[in-house]
């Protein structure tokens, strides 16, 4: 296991600066995400100028590349085109992994899984694995869907996020029969009534998850996920952050 770093830690940076920053707090790997919304590279750039894209993408200042997480606003065959670009974007820079978001309550579960077969195969063309983000709001809260999805999509994955299984109107829920699927993590600190609260004043326990995947022989990335809060010192907490999971590898 090895510790990256999101570029979602720093969103109001231009991605140049936001690696910089991260090369400073001494992180060597980073996940990029690709959001039609954000300051950094987003999925219609990657499909419509390709060669800008990877031009930005490889702007890492030797920082490693890990996973992509992908938060595509197209819908139809606009998103696939969308994605299939990403996939060939993470063969040409060889980042092994995608995360992407699972469909929201209320989808049609044969839907979401048409929809979730199309992109790994997509991906698997690429050679690249498909995870999806266990986020609350979204069918991968539940553990139990999540078994069923990745089930019946053969060769998907799961981003696992544990503070979307602390933080939730319905108390916590726990993701242990889920760990068998995971491709990736993102990390945080969070009590039961906050998504992100600074360090050491939240739930998460690092030392347990970071046990239980090494004996499941997992050996990919930890990535710090965590948006400034406000009236914090962005770079103390990551630094910080970084720090106490290397403590426990």
């Amino acid at each position: 296991m090895f510790v990256a770093a999101s570029t979602e830690c720093f969103p109001e940076l231009s991605s140049r600066e936001c690696m910089g920053k991260l090369v400073d707090l001494e992180f060597n790997n980073v996940d990029m995400t690709l959001d039609e919304q954000g300051k950094h590279l987003s999925p219609s750039q990657v499909a419509n100028d390709f060669e800008t894209a990877v031009a930005i993408a490889r702007d890492t200042q030797r920082l490693s590349l890990t996973n992509i997480r992908v938060l595509i606003s197209a819908t139809g065959k606009e998103h696939y085109r969308q994605f299939d670009a990403i996939c060939k974007l993470c063969k040409l820079i060889k980042i092994p992994s995608i995360t992407v978001p699972s469909a929201q309550f209320g989808t049609p579960f044969n839907e979401e899984v048409e929809h979730l077969r199309e992109l790994v195969a997509l991906a698997a063309i690429e050679g690249v694995t498909v995870s999806m983000h266990t986020h609350v709001g979204c069918m991968a809260q539940d553990p139990a869907t999540i078994q069923v999805l990745c089930d019946n999509v053969q060769g998907l994955g799961i981003t696992l996020d544990p503070s979307h299984f602390i933080c939730r109107e319905e108390g916590p829920a726990s993701y242990d029969k889920v760990l068998k699927y995971v491709k990736h993590v993102y990390l945080r600190d969070t009590s039961k009534t906050e998504m992100q609260v600074r360090i050491g004043q939240g739930e998460v326990d690092y030392g347990r998850l970071i046990t239980m995947l090494g004996k499941l022989g997992y050996n990919r990335g930890l990535t710090v996920h965590m948006p400034p809060l406000e009236d914090t010192d962005q770079m103390a907490e990551m630094r910080k952050m970084r720090l106490l999971i290397e403590s426990l590898l």
